[in-house]
């Protein structure tokens, strides 16, 4: 007997659904949400596992890698997708969740998902790890302003370095304001050293990568880019096109279309939240700081038609399109279009 199996996965628990062929429910079961249990409720049941599917989350990919190495034929669903299918059920449980997701296996109605490597994974935990490190410290310096600007102390426009000197002077003379900011300043300082610390990691990290320096051979793009990107994507030959990087970071419009009814909005925003931010970063980098090549220049005169905004997000779209490109020639980047053409000429003679 051929089995559809879901899994509905949370932190301590997970609902197991088993369909038949014909959809009908052989089995339903609340197991650990660990390998070795799950191994051992799947080699239980009564007939041959066809494929098996889990949402796309936190644990997801750690039970993938271990499902796959226990010989199941695992597939990671897109979650807005099953998100979106689930929506029409009226009551809403962990044991219909697993239902429905076996329904959409079933069916072959799912969007199936990368699973990253074990090497990506580790990167974009030290990504993750700057990130959170950044976002602390912006979120101190904010506080911190804003309980000065509670006595009519501002601090203005300053710069990092002069940030705690700025702090001081304003403080100083009242011994109750200096009290609270010296303990935030020493956090501060502690938070500056280590991500500082994390910074060195990733330029180290790379440098040593062959990946990461070519597509560093792009203005705009520095080490966090080249990372973000490299763990995003994680093998470039899971792609047909490189055009198809836009729509899967969620860089092209959204559109909605009925009868006459055919609106076309903003982005859409989907796919991987940091990749996209790392790509609208390098676009503004090309387009205020970037030595002149052809891409600025077309940025310059999308810009001119549509705006900066609107250029800034093409830009970024296209750099994501141009970065897989050279990812996968193995070429480095051509500031201007006779090179490209030149290069391009080389390489199909």
């Amino acid at each position: 007997m051929d089995l559809f199996i879901a899994l509905d996965v949370s932190l301590a628990s997970t609902a197991l659904c088993a369909l038949n062929a014909h959809g009908k429910v052989v089995k339903e079961a609340k197991v650990d949400s660990e390998p070795e249990a799950l191994i051992a409720a799947l080699r239980a049941l009564p007939g041959d596992v066809v494929a098996m599917g889990l949402e796309a989350g936190p644990l997801s990919q750690w039970l993938h890698r271990h499902m796959t190495e226990a010989g199941f034929p695992v597939v990671l669903l897109e979650t807005r997708q099953v998100k979106g299918a689930l929506k029409a059920m009226p009551i809403k449980t962990d044991r219909r969740d697993a239902e429905g997701i076996a329904r959409l296996l079933q069916m072959g109605w799912f969007r199936p998902v990368h699973c990253k490597s074990v090497s990506a994974q580790e990167m974009r935990a030290v990504l993750s790890t700057r990130k959170s490190l950044q976002q602390t410290l912006i979120n101190l310096e904010l506080s911190l302003r804003g309980v000065l600007r509670n006595f009519g102390l501002k601090m203005g426009a300053v710069t990092k370095i002069r940030f705690e000197a700025r702090v001081r002077e304003l403080v100083d003379g009242n011994p109750m304001l200096e009290r609270a900011a010296a303990p935030v300043l020493r956090a501060r300082e502690e938070l500056r050293k280590e991500l500082a610390g994390v910074e060195k990691l990733l330029r180290d990290l790379a440098k040593t990568d062959p990946d990461c320096r070519l597509m560093m051979t792009m203005p705009g793009v520095g080490a966090v880019v080249a990372l973000t990107m490299r763990t995003a994507v994680d093998d470039p030959e899971r792609f047909r096109s490189s055009k198809d990087i836009g729509p899967w970071a969620g860089l092209t419009p959204r559109r909605t279309q009925s009868g006459e009814r055919d609106v076309i909005g903003q982005i859409t925003r989907a796919g991987d939240a940091a990749l996209r931010t790392a790509l609208y970063q390098a676009a503004n980098a090309v387009l205020c700081r970037s030595a002149p090549s052809w891409l600025k220049a077309w940025a310059l005169r999308v810009a001119a038609r549509r705006g900066k905004k609107r250029a800034t997000v093409a830009l970024a779209r296209r750099i994501g399109v141009v970065l897989h490109r050279m990812w996968r020639d193995g070429t480095e980047f051509r500031f201007t279009r006779d090179e490209a053409m030149a290069a391009m000429t080389r390489h199909t003679c």
